[in-house]
């Protein structure tokens, strides 16, 4: 018997990294997933990644016509859903000082603002008891020079769930914080080059950066009743990196 039997859940931005091995693992455990993505190539290679009980749903997160079709297609096709996974996001490296307003609205309207219209979009689907979790990052926890916009736009999550979960307490919807640190991900080796990461990997207790496949695990924790009793929690995986 999997963890997730019988449970539908929607993933965004799970075409790649982190989120698509959440969403194999999701239906590995019993799940029905709908997944996001922007790029229909990329959307249809993670379906055909995952092979089965997946449907893929072309859209933007921070665009919110995007996320009611997606909640139409869920609301057409299942009826309802259990587990919510707002993973899209992204970042750039900018300093204080040449920071643009381009990348403050880019970054600020996918990481904060999509996600917030991602799960309350989601609520009128949402079975009561269900679980929410939000994709974060350490950089929110650590002093990373550069990435202040980035951070700032995932730090708003940890207090978000606390708000949310007070907010939907009658309904026992469960809502977390995902946080990974490094991860070797393909959205990694555009950003960074091969100094740059041996530089990050310096930070890291482990000596290695993250698998996308030791996130997934963590998701499924909190997707599931294993983590019936953790709510308002940020789950740090990193390494130890900002432990220390």
């Amino acid at each position: 018997m999997g963890k997730l039997d019988g449970k539908v859940a929607v993933i965004t931005g799970g075409t790649t990294g982190m989120a698509l091995a959440g969403a194999k693992l999701f239906v590995a455990e019993g799940a029905h997933v709908f997944i996001t993505g922007r790029r229909q190539e990329a959307l249809d290679e993670a379906v055909r990644q995952i092979g089965r009980n997946v449907t893929g749903v072309q859209g933007d997160a921070a665009d919110l016509d995007d996320l009611d079709r997606l909640y139409e297609t869920v609301k057409r096709e299942k009826g309802s859903l259990d587990v919510l996974w707002a993973s899209a996001g992204g970042g750039e490296p900018a300093l204080l000082g040449e920071i643009t307003e381009a990348q403050f609205d880019t970054w600020f309207g996918l990481n904060a603002r999509g996600t917030l219209f991602t799960v309350q979009k989601a609520l009128p689907l949402l079975n009561d008891g269900g679980s929410i979790l939000m994709t974060g990052s350490n950089a929110s926890l650590g002093a990373f020079p550069g990435w202040s916009v980035y951070a700032g736009s995932k730090a708003v999550q940890q207090a978000w769930a606390r708000i949310w979960l007070n907010e939907l307490k009658d309904r026992r919807i469960r809502v977390n914080v995902l946080t990974p640190g490094q991860v070797a991900t393909a959205k990694q080796e555009e950003l960074f080059d091969e100094a740059t990461k041996r530089r990050f990997e310096s930070l890291i207790p482990r000596g290695r950066m993250g698998r996308p496949d030791e996130i997934a695990t963590a998701a499924l924790f909190l997707a599931s009743d294993d983590s019936s009793y953790v709510n308002g929690m940020e789950l740090v995986a990193d390494g130890g990196t900002t432990a220390i």
